[in-house]
């Protein structure tokens, strides 16, 4: 049952059909439109300002990192110290 297609070849859509395939094109279209709109509107905005970082809010961070080498620094202290109390202790129980 091959037809051939010619000239006289036909087909039947539905006015439903019809109608489902333009109100389909009618969306994407004005999507496309609305989506170019927001481009353009988002290319107007204006840039945002480039962050400053204050003076005193980078001798709080310098404070902050100093204060905190310090830190760690005496508790380096107290395990050395404690390290040579357990090193003690072995050499006793030899």
């Amino acid at each position: 049952m091959l037809k051939e297609l010619n000239e006289d070849s036909g087909f039947h859509v539905s006015i439903k059909s019809i109608l489902g395939i333009g109100a389909g094109m009618a969306t994407v279209i004005s999507m496309w439109f609305i989506l170019q709109a927001d481009i353009a509107e988002a290319k107007e905005l204006p840039i945002p300002p480039d962050p400053e970082i204050t003076r005193m809010e980078f001798d709080m961070k310098d404070q902050l990192v100093r204060q905190t080498i310090m830190t760690t620094q005496e508790d380096v202290t107290e395990l050395k110290e404690d390290l040579d109390r357990i090193e003690q202790k072995i050499d006793k129980l030899k």
